[in-house]
């Protein structure tokens, strides 16, 4: 995991800004639940229960109201001076609650919590908007790695200091909690000094880039005239854009199961730890320490194994954990004794057996997450993507009331205990990894042979930020072995459809997966005259959908090693659909069984395994310039670079290895 982007200026400012602000907003928000239980119930004599659940209801409000107005601010305008000026709101507001808890007056605090939910749906829709203005496509998915690690650590680290800072003597408690709220919002002001400058005209999209990826026109209407405040107006109009794309709604509703289950366990994890494990506050500590951590652990590894790519196959595998160890959770007993010590509670194997259950929800979840964010930022257009992540804010928050009502249904409604309660919730997660792997399982096949190719070989990739973010492109590569479709469409930021032979397409062992992948069978001309123009079609019909094929101009597999003839299918691709085309080299195959060196590809069995081998992607080329001679010259090019990536002491053991 490369921490370098915590140490740039492109992205760690917006780390520090929405990690303080999210420290702040639980420092708060705990200090209000405390004032409550300790002022609020002893003295005047308030219904616990109703206040605690009257303070979440008006920290949710805000998110409804103002999302979507919030996501027009931010796609019009400069998304930097608005978060400098959010910040700033925050100083003010801070600073007004430090009065509050001096003079410990309920009533302004729920006034400012309502205050500070406003803050925080603005803000909500800018923090993610931004991100694609500094990063590129293949850097996304480690930015919203750390914004979520950030994120939970900071819900943790709020949480424990909220507890402790109460805790302290009385003549210093209060001033200590003040100092705190004034203290860590002035840094988060500070922070949003330092973010580099975004601005970007209204109504004027940015051309397609690496960080700019979209399957949808923004609307034009939505981008003229004066901003008005009309949260009304604006949360059906947002909404409207969200379902406009199903792909941008999928990953909405994706994002929203998320928080659904973060709020039902988050909101029963108390009674979990006095119930189930049979401890206080400690073990509340504790748990929710193993649940921020397993999110941060899991989206780190997300961002790892995506490798710089959108591996949306990762999100039903994200949810099947959830669904295993909430599984695993259900089967816990509960405590026979409340209240115990957590040092007694950590020599119970039960114990043990909760922390390691919440961590895996935990990192399930922020294995599900991260992807589903990264497409909702590259499959947006710049100017409307704050209104898509106002309605993304939008359907989190009506279904984390949904989940405060499915859980008051299910505990009190239906009496059910605690595990039955996390068991239902697995029950949920499993249904939704297993309906998305249903509904779309190319992304987890392509998942899957990426991680078969990672295991087989030792391999090295260069250039997969050539591959464009968006949109119809072609990738040609020299053709090795039998492997190379698998292990080019495996490390590919963007999933394939390749071309081949239609004898190896038809193999009655391996058809039903050539199709699940949409693999195109080309047909001899002289077998079938008409073959060429049908796959001419196919390949028309993927490109004209924006999709990214793969052919080997080739058309059979090196005899030599070196790079043969291009044939004249990649011009008629071609004079039928101008679009960029990729070269790709590929060294490190030549010698292995599946390639044609000593004898035929697939007579002899395999002598070794981890045999390293060089991918190199080279700079599109626009169909204008695109001829075979000229690709055939670059891919050579490549070809040579990648070998000469293997190292010297290894080459001629890569060539004459088998895998």
């Amino acid at each position: 995991m490369n921490r370098g982007l915590l140490t740039q200026r492109r992205f760690a400012p917006l780390f520090w800004v929405q990690a303080l602000g999210a420290f702040n907003d639980n420092i708060f928000r705990n200090t209000l639940l405390l004032m409550l239980t300790f002022v609020a119930v002893p003295r005047h004599g308030w219904d616990l229960g109703l206040a605690i659940n009257l303070a979440a209801g008006l920290f949710i409000l805000p998110f409804l109201l103002l999302s979507a107005w919030g996501g027009e601010l931010a796609d019009r305008c400069d998304k930097r001076r608005l978060v400098r000026l959010l910040k700033l709101a925050e100083c003010v507001l801070m600073a007004l609650a430090a009065l509050a808890i001096w003079y410990q007056s309920l009533m302004s605090l729920f006034v400012l919590l309502v205050l500070m939910g406003a803050q925080s749906a603005l803000f909500g829709a800018v923090k993610f908007a931004i991100l694609p203005h500094h990063l590129p496509s293949y850097e996304l998915g480690r930015g919203n790695a750390w914004i979520h690690v950030g994120t939970f650590a900071a819900i943790l680290a709020g949480a424990l200091l909220a507890g402790v800072l109460a805790a302290l003597p009385a003549p210093w408690s209060r001033p200590a909690i003040m100092g705190t709220l004034i203290g860590v919002a002035v840094l988060g002001a500070i922070a949003s000094l330092a973010l580099p400058s975004t601005r970007v005209v209204p109504g004027v999209a940015r051309p397609a880039s690496a960080s700019s990826a979209t399957s949808h026109t923004p609307s034009s209407t939505a981008d003229r005239g004066r901003l008005r405040f009309r949260p009304v107006a604006s949360l059906v109009e947002v909404l409207r854009s969200g379902v406009q794309s199903p792909v941008l709604w999928s990953a909405i509703l994706g994002i929203s199961v998320f928080w659904f289950l973060g709020a039902s366990f988050l909101t029963q994890l108390p009674a979990w730890a006095r119930v189930v494990a049979g401890g206080d506050a400690a073990m509340l500590s504790m748990l929710l320490a193993a649940f921020a951590c397993g999110v941060g652990a899991g989206a780190l590894a997300c961002a790892k194994l995506s490798g710089g790519r959108l591996e949306l196959g990762l999100v039903p595998l994200g949810a099947l954990v959830i669904g295993a160890a909430s599984l695993v959770l259900a089967g816990v007993d509960s405590a026979t004794a409340l209240g115990q010590p957590l040092s007694a509670l950590l020599e119970a194997p039960g114990v043990w057996r909760m922390l390691a259950g919440f961590s895996l929800v935990g990192a399930g979840g922020g294995v599900y997450i991260v992807p589903l964010y990264t497409l909702l930022q590259l499959g947006s257009h710049d100017a409307q993507r704050g209104r898509i992540i106002a309605a993304n804010n939008i359907c989190n928050a009506l279904l984390m009331v949904v989940a405060a009502g499915y859980g008051w249904l299910m505990l009190s409604g239906l009496g059910l205990d605690l595990q039955s309660f996390v068991a239902s919730l697995g029950g949920i997660a499993l249904a939704v990894g297993v309906a998305m792997i249903v509904r779309r399982p190319r992304p987890v096949l392509r998942l899957l042979v990426f991680v078969l190719v990672a295991l087989i070989y030792r391999l090295r990739l260069r250039g997969r930020h050539h591959v464009p973010a968006r949109g119809a492109a072609l990738v040609v590569c020299n053709h090795v072995s039998f492997m190379d479709a698998l292990l080019i469409g495996g490390a590919c930021p963007r999933p394939l459809r390749f071309l081949m032979d239609r004898p190896i397409y038809e193999s009655p062992w391996l058809n039903w997966l050539f199709r699940l992948v949409g693999a195109i069978p080309v047909d001899s001309e002289r077998s079938d005259p008409g073959g060429l123009r049908r796959t001419l079609d196919q390949v028309s019909q993927a490109l004209r959908h924006g999709e990214v094929v793969m052919l080997f101009p080739e058309g059979r597999l090196t005899r030599d090693g070196e790079v043969q003839a291009f044939r004249r299918g990649l011009d008629l691709i071609l004079a039928r659909n101008p679009v960029p085309v990729v070269p790709v080299g590929l060294a490190g195959l030549w010698g292995s069984w599946t390639s044609n060196r000593h004898a035929p590809a697939l007579t002899r069995p395999p002598r070794r395994f981890q045999a390293r081998v060089a991918l190199v992607f080279g700079e599109p080329v626009s169909a204008a310039e695109a001829t075979r001679a000229g690709l055939s010259a670059r891919v050579k090019a490549l070809k040579r670079e990648a070998d000469d990536w293997i190292s010297p002491g290894h080459r001629e053991a890569s060539r004459g290895a088998a895998e």
